[in-house]
């Protein structure tokens, strides 16, 4: 005997006829059916019914539902909670300094770098942005993740340019792993030598206690403790993407960036007097461009994250029999910034040298001859903000956007995949005439992406130059430091919309005119 069939749950008349809040007056409460089984009730929704029975609009809050569903899903809740737990073991790090180090005197120096502007704290402030700003206390981790990123970039280069390791990658899964283990060595090798760097750079700056400085145990430990909290944090970055949300080292180098944010905050009100806008004070009206000014470059910064151009495509109609199959149309889509926010990260560090160089030139020349006033002169003008440095690094974010995207951008592999699909560009033959079409749009693109990151990179340095704010509060006003936490964030958003959506739960992209798909009901009775 069948079973009999169950019964479609009815809406209560008395929860449909149940009176609004004062601030929904004119809306009426939706019924929906009760959900069976292990899932949740949804949150209520008011309907404004116009003449006529048209619905104008939902009333709800999509993000704070998106983040009340998040902890709802056990699954995704101890993603979350194992990711902000590595998250911390990385933060308590900061605190664990490394032997024989005046942390004191590094402190200062590290200060009064900062309110010098010299080349010091060039290169302080672009290494403390990949390590979270533990390079100025001297710490385990005071390395960070810089030498994984430096080691996968060079290999990301070298797959395109060496045979054995594109083949190696065309492989699948095992290719990949095979050159994440290579990776792993070569950051490994340059953790090594960026130690000995740092090591030898600061105990020339007298910044090693003496009886310290020329013990060979003491040089072996530092380098083994620096190059170990560099692999620890590759490992907690691998576990993030095992077990947690995912994206482990871009998290990593987020949270870095983000913990400088308070200090920012601490020094803006520090320079806040209404009373005295004189000797490097804001005023109402320059706290209120500062503020403004950061949720405007954040927002331009996530319009450049996620800006495409959509390619249209018509894939070609295939006749089996009486039926016919394919004819459907989709977009190719091409991001604005392709290459994200290597261009910046490369020409920054390039800029480095110069300063770097011509201070060199300058303190190894006796004062006061022309050589001496020369190399003196082209330190300051390639100083941070100067007009020859951001016009140098603007003109090296272009080389590098196009040279990225020559190296990963493939149209010739793009269009024979395809014509391979069966697919093809309306008004364009399959093949090279396709494959030129998407070289001449990204080239197009690119010249945009390109001006869009420069004038974020530039932003920040303008402003600390020409209006005595300190840099630790400008660098968020644009950068590489704010697109990569803008880019990361996204991609954390889109990873737990993912989550969501699996679970026919709402997420952050839902709109309030929107609805949810219909859940599927539990095999399991109450």
């Amino acid at each position: 005997m069948s079973p009999k069939p169950r019964a479609r749950a009815r809406a209560n008349p008395r929860r449909s006829n149940a009176r609004t809040p004062d601030c929904f007056e004119p809306f009426v409460r939706t019924p929906r059916p009760a959900i069976r089984g292990p899932f949740l009730y949804p949150a209520p929704s008011y309907t404004c019914h116009l003449p006529g029975g048209a619905a104008a609009g939902r009333v709800k809050a999509p993000m704070i539902q998106a983040f009340l569903n998040i902890w709802r899903i056990a699954e995704l809740r101890n993603k979350v909670l194992f990711t902000l737990g590595m998250l911390a073991v990385f933060r308590l790090g900061h605190w664990v300094p490394l032997p024989g180090v005046n942390q004191e005197e590094l402190r200062r120096a590290f200060e009064a770098s900062q309110s010098e502007g010299n080349v010091f704290s060039q290169v302080a402030n672009f290494v403390s942005m990949f390590s979270g700003g533990t390079l100025s206390h001297s710490t385990i981790f005071g390395l960070g993740v810089m030498p994984y990123i430096s080691a996968a970039i060079i290999f990301q280069l070298l797959e395109a340019s060496w045979p054995r390791l594109k083949k190696l990658k065309e492989e699948g899964a095992t290719g990949r792993q095979q050159i994440l283990q290579y990776t792993r060595y070569l950051a490994i090798a340059l953790a090594a030598l960026q130690a000995i760097g740092w090591l030898q750079f600061m105990s020339a700056q007298n910044l090693i206690y003496v009886e310290w400085r020329d013990s060979a145990v003491w040089w072996v430990m530092s380098v083994t403790a620096l190059t170990a909290g560099c692999v620890f944090l590759m490992w907690i970055g691998e576990q993030i993407d095992k077990y947690g949300i995912g994206n482990g080292i871009s998290m990593i180098i987020m949270a870095g960036i983000l913990t400088q944010m308070p200090t920012a905050i601490q020094r803006l009100i520090t320079i806040f007097d209404p009373s005295d806008t004189s000797g490097g004070k804001i005023g109402w009206i320059g706290l209120l461009l500062v503020v403004g000014g950061f949720f405007l470059v954040v927002a331009g910064s996530v319009i450049l994250t996620v800006a495409q151009r959509r390619i249209p495509v018509q894939q070609a109609k295939h006749t089996r029999g009486r039926k016919v199959f394919g004819g459907q149309r989709s977009y190719l889509p091409l991001r604005i910034n392709h290459s994200g926010v290597m261009p910046v990260v490369f020409a920054s560090s390039l800029m480095i040298f110069p300063t770097v160089g011509f201070g060199s030139l300058a303190a190894a020349t006796t004062p006061g001859t022309a050589w001496n006033g020369m190399w003196a002169w082209l330190t300051s003008q390639f100083g941070i903000g100067a007009i020859p440095y951001v016009f140098c690094e603007v003109i090296l974010i272009y080389f590098f956007s196009y040279f990225w995207i020559t190296v990963q951008f493939n149209p010739d592999d793009m269009a024979k995949q395809l014509r391979d699909n069966g697919s093809f560009i309306p008004g364009l033959r399959p093949g090279p005439r396709t494959a030129e079409y998407l070289e001449t749009v990204m080239e197009r693109i690119t010249f945009v992406g390109a001006a869009f990151l420069s004038t974020i990179a530039v932003i920040p340095q303008m402003v600390s130059r020409f209006y005595g704010i300190d840099f630790v509060i400008t660098q968020f006003l644009g950068g590489t430091g704010l697109l990569i936490v803008v880019a990361v964030v996204l991609d954390l958003m889109q990873r737990i919309e993912a989550n969501l959506l699996m679970r026919n739960y709402s997420g952050f992209l839902a709109t309030s005119e929107g609805e949810r798909g219909p859940r599927l009901q539990s095999t399991r009775s109450l």
